[in-house]
């Protein structure tokens, strides 16, 4: 059953993206692009999302526990530090040269673009690089068993 959910919420996930018009990279530069071709619908996909997200947030908080699993899992880390910021720093960059961001790449990769296999290549390599520097295994414990 949990399998069966998270692929639901995937494929609802995807539609919107495929909807929204994120999956072309195109759109989500020209948002960037201020002094140019500017194109809001990026802030109108994202202010729809916090909207969904909040309202989720909001029931889920009256649950003891998460439907399809045995506790909430939140993150613990508070600290503002260089990881956390280089790594966002890393993540916009990318986004802006790219037009991808790698939940919208995903359903992409369904388009037929060329441009969606090496970028999910180097966001790969990136996180085996940064397991690496963190001295962690290459995959985490859950996926070697």
């Amino acid at each position: 059953m949990k399998l069966a959910f998270a692929l639901v919420t995937g494929l609802i996930f995807g539609a919107g993206i495929a909807i929204s018009g994120m999956m072309n990279p195109a759109k989500v530069l020209n948002f960037f692009d201020i002094a140019g071709i500017w194109d809001p619908s990026l802030a109108f996909v994202m202010g729809g999302a916090l909207i969904v997200t909040a309202i989720g947030y909001r029931l889920a908080w009256r649950r003891a526990a998460p439907l399809f699993g045995g506790r909430f899992q939140l993150p613990t880390a508070t600290a503002i530090d260089a990881r956390l910021i280089g790594g966002s720093a890393l993540f916009g960059v990318g986004w802006g040269i790219a037009g991808f961001c790698p939940g919208a790449a995903i359903p992409a990769l369904g388009t037929g673009r060329w441009e969606v296999a090496p970028f999910l290549a180097a966001v790969v390599v990136g996180l085996a690089l940064a397991r690496i520097l963190r001295g962690e295994p290459l995959l985490p414990r859950s996926a070697r068993a």
